[in-house]
């Protein structure tokens, strides 16, 4: 315990929220820019994973690439492909394209030994799973964990579990890094800090389509919820926890499906403006 409070682990969190991503990305590639990186846990949710993994990887901009050129081309969301029975955002094809011309840095993101954990929900519980990617199975734990039900229609199998999108089960994982030790937490939202999240129509259409996996149904009338008890513990934290929250500010325009790129780049430019501030903040906390 002495040495639990000597030398407390710093944790990175970062949530998801598809195309609102591109905040965290100009957040860290504000932290790439300084050279800043203190964190010895990561853990990330759906577009949050992914842009983490960017930066474990030291690749400046690649994330910021993806959101304002793959995620915007019709081959990655299509209404029209939606409407006649295909996925609304294809990650196929998305995890196809930047494998072969923009792949992550493998090697580089695990010679670093860090603790990286990656969320993804069980299709059969509705549970959370902690994933542990090496750099054989990173691209399939990222894919699973980005994996929107019935926008993607696919469920990735990962082992003997199909998985879905990490936000469902804990979208935001402040109290999970919390519980492998983590004292002093930086959290990269994507929505801001006021924002409270409750289940409305959309929750409930949700929930009905996937009825015939009934945890996962649950899990999804739950996640206002779930996620709440994250934004409580992060404005009411253990005495012995250290909480840095960095949020959009209300000039973020992004939603989850937004496509104009001129909005994209505005708020990942917002994000590195943020990213500065963050590092200042993080190092006068700890």
């Amino acid at each position: 315990m002495e040495s639990q409070k000597n030398n407390p682990k710093n944790a990175l969190i970062v949530e998801g929220g598809a195309m609102r991503g591109i905040f965290s990305a100009g957040v860290l590639d504000a932290f790439l820019l300084a050279g800043f990186d203190p964190f010895d846990l990561c853990i990330g949710v759906s577009a949050g994973a992914g842009n983490i993994a960017a930066f474990l990887g030291d690749m400046y901009q690649r994330n910021y690439k993806i959101y304002t050129d793959y995620s915007i081309r019709p081959e990655f969301i299509s209404w029209k492909r939606f409407l006649g029975g295909g996925h609304l955002l294809d990650l196929d094809w998305m995890w196809t394209m930047t494998i072969s011309e923009i792949r992550l840095d493998l090697e580089k993101i695990f010679s670093k030994k860090k603790e990286f954990i990656i969320v993804a929900t069980s299709v059969s519980t509705g549970e959370a799973r902690y994933l542990k990617p090496d750099a054989d199975t990173c691209e399939d734990y990222l894919k699973a964990s980005s994996s929107l039900p019935i926008l993607y229609r696919h469920f990735p199998q990962i082992g003997p579990e199909m998985m879905t999108d990490g936000g469902i089960s804990d979208s935001i994982p402040v109290i999970e890094a919390y519980r492998r030790g983590a004292r002093n937490l930086m959290i990269l939202r994507s929505r801001r800090s006021d924002y409270v999240k409750k289940t409305g129509i959309t929750t409930k259409i949700y929930a009905l389509l996937l009825r015939k996996y009934p945890n996962l149904s649950m899990a999804i009338q739950n996640r206002a919820a779930s996620y709440m008890r994250a934004v409580t513990f992060i404005q009411n934290p253990p005495e012995d926890a250290r909480i840095l929250e960095v949020s959009p500010p209300a000039s973020f325009q992004t939603s989850r499906l937004t496509n104009k790129v001129t909005v994209l780049k505005a708020d990942y430019g917002t994000g590195m403006e943020q990213g500065k501030i963050a590092i200042e903040r993080w190092n006068a906390m700890t």
